[in-house]
């Protein structure tokens, strides 16, 4: 008996279009959730905050980031790139030695998914450094009570905002001075007694809260926000990011590729997988997944442009 085994590139093929189509479900999920920083005039942007809230509290969030979102990630980007390698274009740069044929909308659509899926190579990884690392908040605890750390730049609503949502802003002067009145920490052979465990355990919640205010130098015009919860820093962080015309026309771009990308590769998933092979049931996925990428667009695109300028301004 003769043994079939199946090639190796199209199990990775189908390993590849699989963690697409994941991701596709999580753009839309992630549009949704920082649309609503945008939405709800009025609510100061009370839902994000809950959903955020929220997902911080997932258990054991670090290894579901790495399962669910990090591995698929991977996987789709080191396949789309051995794609993009070999990609062959002919909607564009007629040479009359290769096909040329501009006339066919598929074609086209074929060079944006590739173009896009360059774009968004260079738009994730900055978009993670940038939110995840550089902007992301830092946290300490004082007393009973767990705070988080943001660093925005100063307006003029900032600080009516802040004293809606509760959260404290500290200058670069306040918190400088503050380090200078921060205790010097008693050393073990001076906390024999209970007592003095407790007034030890008491001075490294300051000093531990002093290093968090530090650990993102402020620059002039800039201001430490300190808040209850990490969905409320977060609100603020992306509401300062909104603030600049360049972010604004960086994510504006980031959000049409990634739309572009998404929505396009779940039409030709579903052809891949047998769900639509005829023009009738292609044609239906077209308007489908069309409706679904103006759809989620217009979501990201108002996370984008409404958050500051129209929602939270002030």
């Amino acid at each position: 008996m003769t043994s079939h085994t199946t090639p190796q590139a199209f199990v990775w093929r189908r390993l590849h279009s699989l963690a697409g189509l994941w991701l596709v479900l999580f753009v839309i999920f992630h549009l949704f959730t920082n649309s609503q920083a945008a939405f709800l005039f009025g609510h100061d942007g009370a839902s994000f905050i809950h959903s955020v809230n929220a997902i911080h509290d997932t258990p054991f969030l670090p290894i579901v980031e790495i399962a669910l979102l990090g591995v698929p990630i991977l996987v789709h980007t080191l396949w789309g790139i051995k794609y993009l390698m070999t990609a062959k274009y002919n909607s564009f740069g007629q040479t009359g030695h290769t096909p040329y044929l501009p006339e066919y909308p598929r074609n086209h659509a074929y060079t944006w998914q590739r173009i896009t899926s360059w774009l968004l190579i260079v738009g994730i990884i900055a978009h993670v450094i940038h939110m995840r690392f550089i902007e992301y908040p830092t946290s300490a605890a004082k007393g009973q009570t767990h705070f988080y750390m943001v660093r925005v730049s100063q307006d003029e609503g900032l600080y009516t905002l802040a004293a809606r949502l509760g959260v404290q802003l500290y200058t670069q002067q306040e918190v400088q001075s503050l380090k200078e009145k921060a205790s010097s920490l008693p050393s073990e052979k001076e906390t024999s007694t209970p007592q003095e465990r407790i007034a030890r355990q008491t001075v490294e919640q300051d000093l531990q809260w002093q290093h968090a205010l530090e650990k993102r130098p402020l620059k002039e015009g800039e201001l430490m926000a300190v808040s209850e919860n990490f969905g409320t820093a977060e609100l603020l962080m992306v509401r300062d990011t909104f603030k600049s015309p360049f972010m604004l026309m960086l994510y504006t771009l980031l959000v049409l590729a990634t739309c572009f990308h998404a929505f396009n590769g779940l039409w030709t998933f579903m052809i891949s997988w047998g769900a639509t092979l005829t023009q009738r049931a292609q044609r239906w996925m077209r308007i489908v997944s069309t409706a679904l990428m103006v759809g989620v667009a217009g979501l990201g695109l108002a996370a984008v442009w409404l958050t500051y300028w129209i929602n939270l301004k002030s």
